[in-house]
C-alpha cells in the first residue's frame, strides 16, 4: 500500500508515516518510481508506535525497543524491560517535580487570595 493509505488505515499523518522512517521505526520498499509501498504488517507497526508515543516514549527510546518486537528473544526482551523501567523511572521523577511545582503555586495563590481579601 502507498504511503497515503497506511497513514489513513493507522489514523495518523503522511508526515507521521514520513517521520517514523526517518527515525528508523518503520520500512519501506521503494518502486522504480520512488514511491514508498508498505505491507499491511506497517499498519500494526503504526499503531503500536503511536501508543508508544502516548505513553510518552521517544522515538529514540522506541527505536530500542523495536528489536524486542522484531526479533524476540530473551536478550532483546530483558534490554527492553531494562529500558521500559529506566523510562518510568524518569516519568516518575518528572511527576513528583509537577506535583511540587504545582503545591508551590497552590501556595502562591493562597498567599495571593490573602493579599486580596485585605483590599
Amino acid at each position: 500500500m502507498r504511503i497515503g493509505d497506511l497513514a489513513a488505515r493507522a489514523g495518523v499523518s503522511v508526515r507521521s508515516v514520513r517521520y517514523y522512517e526517518e527515525q528508523g521505526l518503520l520500512s519501506s520498499v521503494r518502486s522504480p518510481s520512488g514511491q514508498r509501498h508498505y505491507t499491511e504488517e506497517e499498519v500494526d507497526r503504526v499503531g503500536f508506535i503511536q501508543r508508544l508515543y502516548a505513553a510518552g516514549l521517544s522515538s529514540r527510546t522506541i527505536a530500542e525497543l523495536l528489536p524486542c518486537v522484531d526479533s524476540p528473544s530473551l536478550e532483546n526482551s530483558d534490554a527492553a524491560m531494562t529500558r521500559m523501567r529506566e523510562e518510568r523511572d524518569r516519568l516518575s521523577t518528572h511527576i513528583e517535580d509537577l506535583i511540587r511545582t504545582r503545591d508551590a503555586l497552590d501556595h502562591l495563590m493562597s498567599a495571593a487570595a490573602e493579599y486580596r481579601d485585605h483590599f
